[in-house]
């Protein structure tokens, strides 16, 4: 009978040790979708109601901290082409988690009128020795029709005082493989970079200008989804550095459909800024590699148009998805990022 009993304590602990690593990661909550990660967010993070007259924009929103205060920076309310919304200022006082407070928009200028947009695109704000640099774009839907601008100021917290600085790069159809969209600034290397691009060419990145007004060189394509989809679709890229890799984030698939988008957040990382990035299986980005790291979970669809934010040793990301809750309202969400073996999870 004791050997019987050792036997199946045996087994038991045998069972209990592959369930615990079957499961490890979901155990420490590294899981896709896991809530330990998300922030409670609190204020004007997202709403709308054409009814009340409410338009709250949080599409493709990209975070940055100046003077103890956090800003976000978002797509602008889409209204007519001879109208256009520009880019939507959020901030908060107290914490990333909130309480949010919507600020307004930065006046359009006048340069973006030829690209017929009902509002100004996926901007980015960096700091450089004290100035404030906001990267944004100007499109027309569904071509390469389109045009990348910067402005400036030292008071970000004053919608009012951004100087613009018109287009630091262009696409056309027949004229660049790229697409001039979706920019996000970074330094590494010792310089200044801008990855950007959305279908089309693929997500390609360029060495910044001191004056962080203008492009050096030529683009280097570092992501592409051509040779998996149909529409290449790959968009919205965001770099950070990390313990000695540079991590590629692209959102995925469809976006801006309400609770029918598939948009998703995808990860490769490479050794340095121009790659080649691949993905933990070793594919190359360039080929259609990735990892899926955020899809749609529970109410929270279609996430995607993320940034990232450090501090201290924490990594945060912001996204927005649409709200399966709330009959598809735009919301936006921060989410501390947990690690496994050196790839970014949640």
């Amino acid at each position: 009978m004791d050997k019987l009993n050792m036997w199946i304590a045996i087994v038991v602990a045998l069972g209990i040790l592959i369930v615990v690593n079957l499961y490890s990661d979901e155990l420490n909550g590294l899981s896709n979708g896991g809530k330990a990660s998300l922030l409670e967010m609190t204020g004007e993070y997202g709403d709308y109601d054409p009814a009340l007259g409410i338009d709250d924009p949080v599409h493709d929103p990209s975070i940055f901290e100046a003077n103890n205060e956090y800003f976000v920076v978002s797509t602008g309310i889409a209204r007519s082409t001879e109208d256009p919304g520009g880019i939507f200022v959020r901030k908060s006082r107290e914490s990333l988690a909130g309480p949010w407070e919507g600020m307004g928009e930065i006046a359009v200028p006048e340069w973006i009128f030829e690209y017929n947009t009902a509002h100004l695109w996926a901007p980015h704000v960096v700091e450089k020795d004290g100035t404030y640099y906001l990267y944004y774009a100007a499109s027309i839907f569904g071509t390469n029709q389109s045009g990348i601008g910067v402005a400036s100021t030292t008071t970000p917290g004053n919608i009012t005082s951004w100087e613009d600085h018109g287009p630091i790069v262009t696409s056309a159809p027949g004229e660049t493989e790229y697409n001039a969209i979706d920019p996000m600034v970074f330094n590494a290397e010792d310089s200044w970079w801008m990855v950007y691009g959305s279908h089309f060419g693929g997500i390609v990145v360029q060495e910044l200008s001191d004056n962080m007004k203008e492009l050096n060189g030529e683009p280097t394509k570092i992501a592409s989804r051509q040779a998996t989809t149909q529409h290449n679709a790959i968009e919205g890229p965001t770099i950070f550095e990390r313990d000695g890799y540079f991590y590629l984030l692209t959102s995925w698939d469809s976006c801006c459909n309400g609770v029918d988008s598939t948009y998703k957040v995808a990860v490769g990382r490479a050794e340095t800024v121009t790659g080649p990035y691949l993905d933990s299986e070793g594919e190359e980005l360039l080929q259609g590699g990735g990892d899926i790291i955020l899809d749609s979970q529970s109410n929270q669809i279609g996430p995607g148009g993320q940034d990232i934010i450090q501090k201290n040793d924490d990594y945060y990301m912001v996204y927005h998805y649409y709200d399966g809750d709330a009959d598809g309202v735009i919301r936006m969400q921060i989410r501390k990022i947990n690690w496994h073996n050196d790839w970014p999870t949640f």
